[in-house]
């Protein structure tokens, strides 16, 4: 008889181990009846019947996934390794443990295959100066094709575009030609407007005789203050010259 009881009670006591389950807040359990989709249960104290009723926990925090270095070829023809990093997680958790085998292995892959097919169609230039919108249109692709899985894919970041030592010297010599070009054209335009301020200034001082002579003596105090080891020659002014040049060929005559 006490063998018995003690059956029984190890017997209910197993049938509450195997039917009592806990669901924490981020975690929902799918139920199967008899092999059959029967519901989504959680979070909280759950009581499925063993044999008869089957449970798949699943978990909705958003899983960080590193998708593997790959080999890309850009547009250009430029050879680059590239990583990246994609943040999901589960909205319909029947979807997942139903539509797909292994939700995150087979986003996993989708992920490769989409990031070397988006960057293939774009030069080198937009992987290093365009990553934001790369990222946008790689987000775009795998929330579309995840959706039928009850995946929400939120984000997708591109880590790092690896270039050979090669296309690295090619990329500098790029860039310092492109320095060069600007530092060409910066001094150019400032060539020119100093051109223009001058001949501004030029056709001022035309419109007075007495600031050109100012002008001219004012040049001519700087020289001496700066320079006191060589002698300066003044020249005679035209109006001066004009009137014994005339003087002289009255004479000649």
């Amino acid at each position: 008889m006490t063998n018995f009881i003690f059956g029984i009670i190890f017997i209910i006591a197993a049938f509450l181990f195997y039917a009592i389950n806990i669901m924490r807040e981020y975690e929902r359990g799918v139920v199967f009846f008899l092999g059959r989709y029967q519901s989504v249960k959680g979070p909280g104290l759950i009581i499925i019947v063993p044999g008869i009723q089957q449970m798949v926990k699943v978990d909705l925090r958003t899983i960080v996934m590193d998708v593997p270095t790959q080999d890309v070829i850009s547009r250009d023809n430029v050879s680059v390794k590239v990583n990246a990093v994609v943040y999901f997680r589960v909205i319909e958790p029947e979807k997942a443990i139903i539509q797909v085998e292994d939700f995150q292995q087979a986003t996993s892959q989708l992920a490769q295959t989409t990031l070397r097919s988006v960057l293939g169609q774009h030069e080198l230039d937009d992987m290093l100066s365009r990553r934001d919108k790369l990222n946008h249109d790689i987000q775009e692709i795998l929330d579309k094709q995840t959706d039928v899985w009850g995946i929400k894919v939120s984000n997708v970041e591109i880590k790092h575009v690896d270039l050979d030592e090669s296309m690295i010297r090619a990329i500098a010599r790029q860039a310092e030609a492109e320095r060069e070009r600007r530092a060409k054209v910066i001094h150019a335009d400032g060539e020119l407007q100093a051109s223009d301020k001058l001949r501004q200034a030029a056709e001022i001082l035309s419109q007075q005789p007495q600031a050109i002579q100012l002008r001219y003596l004012q040049t001519m105090s700087d020289i001496a203050s700066e320079d006191k080891t060589h002698t300066i020659v003044f020249p005679l002014p035209m109006d001066l010259i004009n009137p014994l040049q005339e003087w002289l060929l009255k004479s000649n005559k």
